[in-house]
């Protein structure tokens, strides 16, 4: 395709040449007084000349929204004619960032007006707080998850990552993200103040707030005072830290990809999968990319349950593609959660990335790539439409599944919803605000019930309301695992309580069920909870299939 829009080119420049060059050797005699006299009077024509931006409209561009607009949104901002679809455009523009659309407020808009306005008056120095490094980073991605702050700068012990060795700093601050999206994960941005006016400015390198990294002998990291590495290195920047232990985020290219991604505008995530989410057809295109989703529910208090949403695909489905030495496959997910009166009552979106070195893709590709969501809501009904779309190939599959959020009566027996997990586990410090977190496990759902023989099958549950006995201080109820296989029980086991946690009037069951000697085939699993007490019975049931 393209050799021909190529050729095309430039057979027109070959015939724009022909013509030229005819009307130059066939001018008929006696009209060379003529060449060159305009055909007509410029004069006359009226001049076209494109209004100039209004002074609200520049401020709009400029100032207020300068940080978070896109490059396409501003050349398309800038093409519009007339001050109606200026005004139009605003509003597309933050109806778009709006989390929710259903309020009369938008959340978003409020929130990013405060933060221009918490900047100027935390961060001026000389000039505007949100002209500066700390403003400009505070109202594109939001208040940090926690800040280091350095006001008076003084001595500084270095840690082992920036070299160690003792210093004097300047005054600086490390603000730290969890997550920030198309940046990272565990980000750290370091701010100095090397003039002392209050102005702190990002810093390309740990050295940067290093008050003696120009005085001779002083501020020697560990390297330099045992004579391994010089100080004018350091200073040059061949060496930025004189660090073996050098963290993957301080290596000098890391940090300047962080650095040039913290200065693109925040991505409007997935607009065209809300679009398709919500519609009529479950079908999108000729390759459809085909997903399992479950809902559970487990109480959080008297009038909120949190709901997850577990999102399971067959990386088989996925294209994987190379990416710096390792096969990736990448998700676009896109959930919308509707009331039955139709109100919006949430929304998720985010990537999910898969990868494997090139020996474990066969592996892989017989895995499932799994992704949730854990939002609170009201007992009530509820509809949820999830769009899933396959970076590499495109492709897009939707399911719309409706919900009921139960009513946990707060003097009643119940329990949560039974999940068969391919993973169960005690949660660490490492998995604080990841996903698959219920109470203090990790559960990662299986949402196709299908375990290898050998592969030990995850149990969990949570009963509420359940009285303790004074005499043994043991729970005043019984819950027994049957296991079924074609209608018939293979067997029975108690609940031994050992092992179990309590949070107020919540027991969690988490029990793993060993396979070795379990048959192939199908099977149901009942967890039946009996109160002691009153006499009421709760079966919840689960089914999986044991392969080879």
């Amino acid at each position: 395709m393209s050799m021909k829009v190529v050729l095309r080119s430039v057979l027109f420049s070959a015939a724009s040449l022909t013509l030229a060059a005819g009307s130059l050797f066939a001018q008929p005699p006696g009209k060379d007084k003529d060449k060159g006299k305009p055909a007509e009077d410029v004069t006359t024509k009226a001049r076209n000349v494109k209004p100039e931006l209004k002074e609200a409209y520049k401020r709009w561009l400029s100032t207020d929204v300068d940080y978070i607009i896109t490059k396409e949104e501003k050349r398309a901002f800038l093409a519009l004619q007339t001050d109606e679809e200026r005004e139009n455009f605003i509003e597309n523009f933050w109806r778009r960032r709006d989390p929710n659309p259903d309020t009369e407020e938008n959340e978003y808009r409020e929130e990013y007006y405060e933060r221009i306005a918490y900047a100027n008056e935390k961060f001026t120095s000389g000039i505007p707080g949100w002209k500066t490094d700390r403003g400009r980073i505070y109202i594109a991605w939001g208040k940090p998850d926690s800040i280091e702050s350095h006001p008076a700068g003084g001595a500084y012990d270095r840690p082992s990552y920036e070299g160690g060795g003792s210093t004097t700093t300047y005054p600086f601050e490390i603000w730290f993200y969890r997550h920030l999206d198309n940046v990272g994960d565990g980000i750290e941005i370091e701010f100095v103040d090397p003039t002392g006016t209050g102005e702190y400015r990002i810093a390309r390198n740990a050295n940067e707030k290093d008050a003696l990294l120009m005085v001779p002998g002083a501020g020697l990291t560990t390297a330099e005072s045992l004579g391994l590495s010089d100080k004018g290195d350091r200073i040059s920047g061949l060496n930025n830290n004189n660090s073996t232990f050098m963290r993957e985020q301080d290596m000098p290219f890391r940090r300047l990809e962080i650095i040039t991604a913290l200065q693109r505008p925040p991505q409007v995530k997935f607009s065209d999968l809300a679009g398709i989410a919500g519609g009529d057809s479950g079908v999108l295109d000729n390759n459809p990319l085909p997903f399992d989703l479950r809902v559970d529910f487990f109480r959080q208090s008297d009038d909120r349950v949190i709901a997850t949403f577990t999102v399971q695909a067959d990386n088989r489905e996925l294209q994987f593609e190379e990416s710096g030495g390792l096969k990736q496959a990448r998700m676009n997910i896109f959930g919308r959660i509707t009331a039955v009166s139709g109100k919006r009552s949430g929304i998720f979106e985010d990537s999910v990335t898969t990868s494997a070195t090139t020996e474990e893709l066969v592996e892989l590709r017989d895995r499932k790539s799994v992704y949730q969501k854990a939002i609170a809501l009201t007992p009530g009904t509820y509809k949820v439409d999830v769009v899933v779309r396959d970076v590499g190939t495109g492709n897009k599959g939707v399911v719309s599944q409706g919900f009921t959020v139960p009513k946990y009566d707060e003097k009643k027996l119940s329990t949560s919803t039974l999940i068969i997990a391919s993973k169960l586990r005690t949660t660490t410090e490492n998995d604080i605000g990841a996903a698959f977190v219920i109470g203090n496990a990790k559960v990662i759902p299986n949402l196709s019930g299908r375990f290898k023989q050998g592969q030990e099958v995850g149990v969990y549950m949570q009963v509420y309301n359940a009285g303790i006995d004074q005499t043994t201080l043991r729970p005043a109820v019984d819950v027994e695992y049957v296991l079924m296989k074609d209608g018939k029980e293979v067997f029975r086991q108690p609940e031994d309580w050992s092992g179990l946690s309590d949070s107020g009037q919540r027991l969690t069951l988490a029990r793993l069920l060993p396979t070795d000697r379990i048959p192939y085939g199908d099977y149901e699993l009942r967890v039946v909870t009996k109160d002691k007490v009153g006499g009421q019975v709760v079966e919840n049931k689960g089914k999986f299939t044991i392969e080879k």
